[in-house]
């Protein structure tokens, strides 16, 4: 019996000493096969369902990013570092958010770039603001992410009350719209940027004839745009992605709805044009920050993502990519790649983006505010103008 009960505390001794060394021993798992050690930084966004185009050019952007930090061999408290891309998918829906943010704060991400949609960065940015780990967006807008006061939470491009406002003054003072409709697809995305816009018309002495609302969920908008060709309005503002603005579009032809079109970023893409065909022909839209080819690094970021991916960028991959070397960038000046080391480097950074110089207010919002103007034309977006800060 003793020498039962010996062997049996020798075998508990062997399965707990094995235990130690596997979780806080030998760090095999965090060196890649170069002896480098491993840094992740998580990216989440929708990579499957209506809008992954959107999902998968942000990722693009993240992954660009890390392969050229990791030709450079960085080094961090005497470290060589290679950075790997974890990279979720929360379908852009709310009700995935949480899991997949636990799934990179269980994956001792240093940082993350993402998420994508406004409905899912702002329920996601209270995970990682518990954990301590700082969150860069590249493309959520509504202003409620960074009102939220955490101070690990970033973003990189224009927010809805700029976008918003700009949109409104455009309306009125360069469309000359008198009587106006407003649909949005009340996604906090959707919803947040209407609201703005709406309110600025009003203070700008413009008619919101009528404020209408559909889901994600929804293909068929004709009782919609039925109810407001009834209004005899002058302009529709649209405030939702393309993946539902382009089908909208088709459906106002068919009502023989013949009225300006105006619409925010999540329809400034490539993809738009091509749901709406002919429809889009004429049609305005905004988008935070300047074009491609005005964009400091634009025209050579382009020509490296689309010999990198074998596709063309459809709006905010390059600012994933900014915001990924900002995020680095951070961590290079306080020679860690630990939160809470890099995150005070990161408040105060000054870094000189492919998008422009990239430097954060109090709340975390870029300080520059820029919003673009384009239009349709021969199937393509147009260039109008820029408002705002440059």
């Amino acid at each position: 019996m003793k020498s039962k009960c010996r062997n049996n505390l020798l075998f508990f001794l062997f399965v707990a000493s094995s235990f130690f060394l596997v979780s806080c021993g030998s760090d095999n798992s965090e060196f890649d096969s170069e002896g480098r050690k491993i840094v992740y930084i998580g990216h989440a966004g929708p990579l499957t369902g209506p809008i992954a185009h959107l999902g998968k050019d942000n990722e693009n952007g993240v992954k660009l990013a890390i392969q050229e930090a990791n030709d450079r061999n960085i080094s961090l408290d005497g470290q060589t570092i290679s950075f790997k891309v974890v990279s979720v998918d929360d379908e852009g829906k709310e009700s995935k958010t949480t899991l997949v943010a636990q799934k990179l704060v269980d994956t001792n991400v240093s940082g993350v770039i993402g998420h994508l949609n406004s409905g899912t960065t702002i329920p996601a940015s209270k995970i990682y603001h518990d954990e301590g780990i700082p969150q860069i967006s590249p493309s959520a807008t509504n202003v409620n992410y960074t009102n939220q006061g955490f101070p690990a939470a970033f973003r990189v491009m224009a927010n809805d009350k700029q976008q918003g406002s700009a949109l409104a003054n455009f309306a009125i003072n360069d469309i000359s719209a008198n009587k106006i409709a407003v649909i949005d697809d009340r996604t906090a995305y959707g919803k947040g940027l209407a609201d703005i816009f709406e309110d600025t018309v009003k203070g700008l002495g413009g008619i919101i004839s009528s404020r209408e609302f559909t889901d994600v969920t929804k293909s068929d908008f004709t009782a919609i745009l039925t109810k407001i060709k009834g209004l005899n309005v002058d302009l529709i503002f649209y405030a939702g992605m393309d993946v539902q603005g382009g089908p909208m579009l088709k459906q106002l032809d068919n009502l023989g709805l013949n009225v300006n079109f105006l619409t925010g970023d999540g329809c400034q893409t490539l993809q738009f044009i091509e749901l709406a065909g002919k429809s889009s022909q004429g049609v305005y839209a905004s988008s935070p920050g300047v074009p491609l080819d005005r964009m400091p690094g634009g025209i050579s970021f382009n020509s490296k993502y689309e010999q990198t991916f074998n596709q063309s960028i459809q709006i905010y991959g390059p600012y994933a990519y900014d915001a990924t070397n900002t995020l680095i960038d951070a961590m290079v000046k306080a020679n860690s790649y630990l939160p809470e080391n890099y995150l005070p480097f990161l408040k105060n950074i000054q870094f000189k983006g492919v998008t422009g110089d990239i430097s954060f207010d109090e709340k975390g919002d870029i300080n520059r505010g820029s919003i673009s103007m384009y239009q349709v034309k021969n199937n393509k977006w147009e260039y109008l103008k820029t408002l705002g800060d440059n």
